[in-house]
Order: C-alpha cells, then structure tokens, then sequence
C-alpha cells in the first residue's frame, strides 16, 4: 500500500515521503480501515519534528492520527457484521496510508448525516474543545476569552459555547483574521493587533471580568489575558503558536488569586471516564448532525502529493483542516 512515512525527525514538507509500505493486518480486537480523508493537525506536524509528547520510534513511521474511512477486515473477536462500516477514529498512530488498523472499541460509525470531511475531523479537534470546556470554571452566563480564535478548536469552541450559553470573546493576531470570523457571523471578535483592544474586551466582558481565559499563543497576550480576568478566573494554556515564554505578573496572579494550568487534550482523553466519552462524543456528533457544528477542510490531496499538503497545512487562511485522501 503507498503511505506518508518518515525515517527522521524534522521539518514535514523535507522528511515526509509517500512510498510502498506493507499492508497492515488487525491482530486480535483490531479491524482494518480502508482511509478516505485524513486531516493534518499541528501535533502531527509535531510529532513529525520530534518536538510533541508523543515521540514515535523512527525509521518508517507513518504519519497521521486521526481519519475517516470503511472497515474492510476484522481481528479475532472483533464482530464481522463492522465490515464495510463507515467510521471515525482519533488517537492513533499511522493513518496517511491507504490503510490502517485500530482497536475496534475505539472507532465510532458515523450516520448518513455527518459528511465525510467533517467525519473524518470530528474526534481529535472537537473533542479537544470539547473536553477543555468542561472543565473551565465558567458556566451558563459568564465570560470565557480564548486567543487564536481563527483556528480549528477556536471556531469549534464558538459554536459548544453558544450551545451551552456561555458568552465568549475570541481574539485574533491580525485584522482578515477577525474579518474572516465577523464575515461568519462571529460575535465579539477582536484583533490584538488594534492598539486599543485590551479596552474594547473589557467592555465587552465588563467591570467583573471573564471567569476563564483560554491561551493558544503564548507571550505578552497571556499577560493581558491575566488582566482581562475577574477575580478567582483561570488562564488555561492550551497551545503555544509563538513558542514565547509567558510573562505574568506575580502582583496580578497574587492579587486576585488567578490559576494557571496546562490542558493537553491527550492526556485529558486517556483519563477519562468512558461514559463522559461517551456522552460528549454523542453531543458532538448531534451538533454535527444537525448543521450547527460545521467543519469545513482546506483542501484535500492525494498521498502522492503529500509535499503539497504539507505545504498547504503550514499557510495561515485556509478555511479547515488539510486532509489527505486515500
């Protein structure tokens, strides 16, 4: 079968290369998915440059974690009737081939319903926000703020707060980012690139400040979204898209006794309760179903051109997540 592999660590677009590779086989409680679209996330980029928490034994590691496709061949003990189901599945290893195997308690079929393109994105990224807003302080009627408002868990968490009534400032790094997400119909967006925006959010948020703030950026923002904050509120770091270190004020974290935490989706996941898995995965798939999640991609390419896909994945603008087809 052809697949992306890499035998070194480094940069996607120079590391990365589709090649023939052995057909996998599903061992026992395994089946073998046949791929139809697979996105490229920022921590498949990562893992590729050897930089993520998950570090992969190199040589020929296949790339990719998450996909959509049709179950062509079970494992021992796994029930044959799963042939020729359509489904989803995250948390895994190897899925920009034209096959791949996974335990079969982990794929999730799909109904007619939910396309191909939002199935195949529907686990790892929404179940991230997902997962991360339930366990924020901030509840029906308060204030969260997130940064990088403009990429896949932001535009996600958009739409998982309005379900649940919670009220959200999003911000962005430049102005057709913004104007991207009004044009969307995006409430209470702002640019840090406008130099009066720490005021227009506090006016927004008002006089008690946000209970949560959600940070994917990193550096000086993290400091205003301290400020930004009400007493006893959070700053949750999610991501690091600048990789600058956080410069926070003791005065402001002391003074109004903030809480500083991390949140790797990962771990969060592997933790958890298989019945609150459960029950967020079926409150995402009824909210894709239903049209008020939508989940665009950025272009899909065939594994013989996963160069341009890379490529494609590392330019800011595009409308979704970069998949590669099977």
């Amino acid at each position: 079968m052809k697949a992306a592999l890499h035998d070194t660590f480094g940069e996607p677009i120079d590391v990365l290369k589709t090649t023939e590779t052995d057909k996998p086989t599903p061992a026992a409680g395994e089946v073998l998915v046949k791929m139809t679209l697979s996105p490229i996330h920022n921590h498949d980029l990562w893992t590729i440059r050897g930089t993520y928490g998950y570090k992969p034994e190199l040589p020929g590691v296949i790339g990719g974690s998450e996909a959509l496709g049709t179950i062509e061949a079970v494992g021992e003990g796994v029930d044959a009737a799963m042939i020729g189901k359509r489904v989803t599945i995250a948390g895994v290893h190897g899925t920009w081939a034209e096959y791949f195997v996974a335990p079969a308690d982990g794929v999730l079929p799909l109904p007619d319903a939910i396309s191909d393109t939002a199935g195949a994105q529907l686990i790892a990224m929404p179940f991230s926000a997902i997962s991360l807003l339930e366990t924020l302080k901030a509840k029906k009627g308060d204030w969260i703020i997130q940064t990088a408002a403009n990429g896949a868990v932001g535009k996600i968490m958009v739409t998982l707060a309005k379900a649940r009534g919670i009220n959200l400032l999003s911000l962005v790094r430049r102005q057709e980012a913004a104007k991207e997400l009004t044009d969307m119909g995006i409430e209470n967006v702002l640019s840090t690139s406008d130099a009066d925006w720490q005021k227009k959010a506090r006016d927004i948020v008002g006089a008690g400040g946000a209970v949560s703030a959600i940070d994917s950026v990193g550096g000086d923002v993290s400091a205003d979204l301290v400020d930004l904050l009400g007493t006893d509120g959070e700053l949750v770091v999610f991501g690091t898209a600048t990789g600058a270190p956080m410069p926070l004020s003791s005065g402001a974290l002391i003074m109004k006794h903030i809480t500083v935490k991390g949140f790797w989706g990962a771990r969060v996941s592997k933790d958890m309760d298989p019945e609150e898995r459960k029950r967020l995965i079926t409150e995402l798939v009824t909210l894709t179903a239903k049209g008020e999640l939508v989940l665009e991609d950025g272009g899909a390419f065939a594994l013989d051109d996963v160069a341009q896909a890379m490529t494609a994945a590392l330019t800011p603008g595009r409308a979704g997540k970069v998949m590669i087809r099977g």
